[in-house]
């Protein structure tokens, strides 16, 4: 008879310590704490093109464009995580129990892998479906030109979905889109002649 070890259930806060004396970022799910893999190199290029475009389109507004160095904490469902892109507008709202963890996303991007991709479309995006403040979720294809696009105009309205290919626009808010040609052109890897 094989006996299983049942996983140790951690509190936010001690997730937080363990978070503030590591060099590796963890995402906290359900009590468990997971230690976050580095993406490929393709990965980091679409993840530093997407904001790249959100910046230039917030540049002087209310909303901000953040790093995968921003921690988001969805409260209704017990994840904090770290997305590839986040852009809050408005002030921060910032969490009681960890000042440095933000609750109130305007737009999360998560670059898929084919390590996360199911983890990212399913569980993931539900959880992230739950913040109040989230009016887009984008999911960038890593093997291909597509980006998927979650929206709702506020938190009363169902989510809507909408996949956008080479030569178009995906929309997250009105005032802030991702062109897909130029996402995955700027995130090409480059030539040996510098092209």
């Amino acid at each position: 008879m094989t006996v299983s070890a049942r996983p140790v259930w951690h509190s936010f806060v001690e997730y937080i310590a363990l978070e503030e004396a590591s060099s590796t970022k963890h995402e906290y799910f359900d009590g468990q704490i997971f230690a976050m893999a580095g993406g490929s190199p393709e990965h980091a290029a679409l993840i530093a093109s997407a904001t790249f475009q959100l910046a230039s389109q917030t540049r002087g507004g209310r909303c901000r464009v953040h790093a995968s160095e921003l921690r988001i904490r969805v409260e209704a469902s017990d994840l904090a995580t770290y997305p590839d892109v986040a852009v809050v507008c408005g002030p921060w709202l910032r969490d009681p129990e960890n000042p440095r963890t933000i609750l109130n996303p305007t737009v999360l991007v998560e670059v898929l892998s084919p390590s996360t991709e199911a983890y990212d479309r399913g569980e993931k995006l539900l959880r992230y479906k739950q913040i109040s403040s989230l009016r887009a979720m984008a999911l960038v294809a890593y093997d291909r030109r597509e980006v998927e696009v979650w929206r709702r105009p506020d938190q009363a309205a169902p989510w809507t979905r909408a996949l956008h290919g080479p030569g178009q626009v995906a929309s997250l808010t009105e005032a802030l889109a991702l062109e897909v040609d130029s996402l995955y052109d700027d995130a090409a890897e480059p030539t040996a002649d510098g092209a």
